[in-house]
């Protein structure tokens, strides 16, 4: 099917404690870990031939709306994530994050 547009959906892979998202044989991922009603994001990865997408931000987005669905609270260790967050502060509207958890 040449000239497919669509935009590849993030999935959850809970057994692994990951979002993912995959575009051919590339998996983008970001991992996370969940402690009581915190989800704790702790690092993003996009492969190098995936890079300037906006897939990191998609991925920071899915965990958004992740906590958003199980009532947490966002913790962002993972560096991209955060930087993420604060440029974006639009899209955690009404989501509660930790910004001072280590």
């Amino acid at each position: 099917m040449a000239g497919m547009t669509q935009v590849p959906e993030v999935t959850d892979n809970s057994e692994e404690s990951r979002l993912e998202l995959r575009i051919g044989d590339a998996v983008a991922e970001l991992v996370y870990r969940r402690r009581a009603d915190r989800l704790v994001l702790v690092h993003t990865e996009v492969p190098d031939e995936l890079g300037g997408r906006g897939i990191g931000g998609q991925l920071v987005r899915a965990a958004l709306e992740k906590a958003a669905a199980e009532d947490l609270t966002v913790v962002p260790l993972c560096p991209f994530a955060r930087s993420w967050l604060e440029r974006h502060p639009d899209a955690a509207a009404g989501i509660r994050i930790d910004w001072d958890s280590r």
